[in-house]
């Protein structure tokens, strides 16, 4: 009987091939800090740095925070526009449409576009697509919704909702080295060791 030969290393049933797809994929680092004005401070030393995908996670809302993140002004003024006006000016044609031309009826001699009595509908349409333009874009630009966080599978992170403030490096930025930004989290003087945080 001839000896089948050896599975090669590389082949998709070797050992070792499987044991690197089950390696774990590094999402970020992970540094916490005893209050809000420590980690704004550290924050804006990360942002002066060079990094530009990170977060600040916080029991309350922090305004310097977001203000050191860089935040752009937000688009959903102009979501929630777009949204009213074009619930507003389909709520005018639709009526407008019904009594000249769907199922016109002279009453009062009145004309067929009689718009002072279209104002109501039309207000109302306005105020519903602009609510739910807001909801649903809302969660558009958040990602959500979201089930899981890589950052759900650090054991200090549950924290972040009670007492503590943390910002996270992620390890998709440019600028991102393992070494080095651990380092560089390491000198700001978090109140716990800097953790990796994997997906």
């Amino acid at each position: 009987m001839t000896p089948s030969p050896a599975t090669p290393v590389g082949h998709p049933h070797g050992g070792a091939h499987h044991a690197a797809d089950d390696e774990p994929k590094l999402f970020g680092l992970l540094a916490e800090f005893p209050d809000a004005d420590a980690l704004v401070v550290a924050t804006r030393k990360a942002r002066a740095e060079g990094y530009t995908l990170m977060d600040t996670h916080t029991p309350y809302p922090v305004g310097d925070a977001a203000d050191a993140l860089g935040f752009p002004k937000s688009e959903m003024g102009v979501v929630m526009f777009i949204g009213g006006l074009t619930g507003a000016c389909a709520g005018f044609l639709m009526q407008y449409w019904d009594n000249s031309y769907g199922y016109s009826l002279n009453i009062g001699g009145r004309p067929y576009l009689s718009w002072p009595s279209f104002i109501p509908i039309t207000f109302e349409m306005m105020v519903l697509t602009a609510s739910l333009s807001g909801l649903f874009g809302l969660m558009a630009l958040c990602g959500l919704p979201r089930l899981h966080h890589p950052l759900f599978n650090s054991k200090t992170f549950d924290r972040a909702s009670r007492d503590r403030f943390f910002l996270s490096l992620e390890a998709a930025d440019p600028k991102f080295d393992l070494g080095r930004a651990k380092a560089f989290l390491q000198g700001l003087n978090p109140s716990s060791p800097v953790e990796e945080v994997f997906e």
